[in-house]
């Protein structure tokens, strides 16, 4: 961008035309074209498919679930780890223009029975049990409660062999495709739900199919790229980001595992030589402190993609310096997004892809305003990040008045992030305003503290919240993880690390150092349960060095 705003509003280039076809029509314009490309690889089962057979089997797991009964528009759950048969899901859906509706691996009973209430999930598919949870049993004791389901299909079954094991039938899914539109909502995906019951943001074939483009073409992948995806296949950062960021590209999906594991991740990249690797910042700090990382071939890396939640300065270094990844890119966004806004570009400065989320995504749009008045701020003021264009959803699931709340008649999307952008469009996302802390009525975001405690040579990785204070109203909490062989750290230490750096009111007073953070099955990390956690501590007196000089 060269001419230099005024005012906190920026737009993506729109050289490059929306895609304007399904999800499915596109699936079959690149198996066309690359049919010998490898499609998929799931590591753990150690399978492979070229997108002539990916394709195929696509289309005859559609065909077993037409016949099965399921129709477009019908909400079909899909409720498993990262494995291949979720893959096939994703597009045999797609094919007949069903619903699919991601379930969280980690739900429990009382969130299960909400969604499948909730969407009106009338055939669900799902894994066998899982280390965590049998799933098949908490199906049958929501069959027994609520009885809705008219179909379970348990992967690794007969009853999932019924509808896989099928010959296409090309004649009936031929006229399924003459009837259906890009605009038709085509997947729900549940907002993290940390507090209280989950939202459903419903997504359309534009949505989605777009986003996962304009992600790759921002990437630069072309058919020869290999994307390794531990992230989660029930978010948008696996199954956009990853699955259709390849698929409108010819490119390879590598799944490395089930689930997030450090050592399998980067034995994937190395044999099945990937060329971009992706992750939330937890996963590339487990990656990085591995005791064998040295022993890894990572040279096939060139990029990926770092998001989720916001990248520290100091990991996304070692990240281009250490995992040969020069080209990373950081992603912006949310579930009712699609999910990215804003992406940095490859050839963005060092400094603007460590401080900035970059600018924004093609076709989209991003104003930051003041949240009591909705006008537009002024460049470098801090307000609520607002988005609008494509990629926004068509509003939560039977939730109406939800989706008045953050969705305007007008199309923008209100995101509930505080932000500022410079006059080139860059922006810097400085926290959430739920997040937000007031000591003693100072404003403090603890993005800022978080990226300083990253200085910290003892510190791995920390997180600052606000905690109940007589005096101040909230004071700070830091939850820090230690580096290996460090040394016990205080509040009394770290207040001397600081001091000088920070303004005294910026300075946390309580120190928590844990092994690891209360995390999201996308690897976000749940604030809400870490100040309810510290809560608890604090009336224990179970915390370190409760500072209470009267300097404070």
């Amino acid at each position: 961008m060269t001419e230099q705003l005024t005012y906190s509003y920026a737009a993506g280039p729109t050289d490059v035309a929306l895609i304007e076809d399904t999800i499915s029509v596109n699936l079959a314009q690149t198996a066309a074209k690359y049919p010998q490309n490898i499609a998929l690889i799931d590591a753990a089962s150690q399978r492979q498919w070229t997108y002539e057979q990916f394709f195929a089997d696509v289309r005859n797991l559609a065909t077993g679930l037409h016949r099965a009964g399921v129709v477009a528009g019908e909400r079909v759950g899909i409720w498993s780890l990262n494995r291949w048969e979720w893959t096939m899901v994703q597009y045999a859906t797609a094919e007949l223009g069903a619903i699919m509706v991601n379930i969280n691996p980690a739900y429990r009973q009382h969130e299960l029975n909400f969604v499948l209430e909730q969407a009106g999930i009338t055939t669900l598919i799902s894994s066998e049990e899982v280390p965590t949870a049998n799933y098949p049993r908490m199906i049958q004791r929501f069959q027994e409660e609520f009885g809705s389901l008219e179909r379970v299909i348990i992967m690794n079954s007969a009853s999932w062999d019924d509808v896989f094991d099928i010959e296409a039938d090309d004649t009936v899914l031929h006229k399924i495709q003459t009837t259906l539109s890009n605009t038709d909502a085509i997947n729900i995906q549940y907002t993290s739900g940390t507090t209280g019951f989950p939202k459903g943001a419903t997504l359309s074939h534009r949505n989605i199919l777009n986003n996962g483009f304009f992600v790759g073409e921002i990437n630069r992948y072309t058919d020869q790229d290999r994307i390794c995806i531990p992230v989660p296949f029930y978010h948008c950062f696996g199954m956009v980001m990853g699955n259709l960021a390849a698929t409108t590209h010819g490119a390879t999906m590598v799944i490395p595992a089930q689930s997030f594991d450090p050592q399998k991740t980067l034995e994937t990249v190395e044999t099945h030589q990937c060329t971009s690797l992706y992750g939330v910042p937890t996963m590339f700090i487990a990656e990085l402190a591995l005791e064998n990382l040295a022993d890894f071939d990572l040279s096939s890396l060139r990029t990926g993609i770092m998001a989720g939640s916001p990248c520290p300065d100091e990991v996304m270094r070692k990240v281009i310096d250490t995992m040969n990844m020069e080209d990373v890119t950081i992603c912006y966004g949310m579930t009712e997004t699609s999910p990215v806004s804003m992406q940095t570009r490859p050839d963005d400065d060092l400094s603007l892809r460590v401080s900035t989320v970059g600018r924004p995504s093609p076709h989209a749009e991003i104003k930051i305003t003041d949240p009591a008045t909705g006008e537009t701020l002024p460049i470098g003021s801090a307000g609520e990040l607002c988005t609008r264009g494509y990629l926004v959803m068509q509003g939560y699931w039977d939730q109406d008045e939800k989706t008045a709340e953050v969705l305007g008649d007008d199309g923008w999307m209100r995101t509930g992030d505080v932000a500022r952008m410079d006059d080139n469009g860059y922006v810097q996302v400085t926290g959430r305003m739920k997040d937000m802390v007031i000591r003693g009525g100072e404003n403090i975001y603890p993005r800022e503290i978080e990226e300083f405690l990253y200085t910290h040579p003892d510190i791995l990785d920390a997180q600052v919240i606000g905690v109940p204070d007589e005096r101040y109203g909230e004071e700070l909490m830091a939850w820090v993880q230690l580096r290996k062989g460090a040394e016990k750290l205080t509040a009394e230490a770290l207040r001397e690390f600081a001091l000088g750096s920070l303004a005294k009111f910026k300075i946390p007073r309580y120190v928590h150092v844990v092994e690891e953070f209360p995390t999201t099955v996308t690897g976000k990390v749940r604030k809400v349960e870490m100040r309810e956690t510290s809560v608890e501590l604090l009336e224990q007196g179970d915390v370190i060095d409760d500072y209470r000089a009267a300097s404070v």
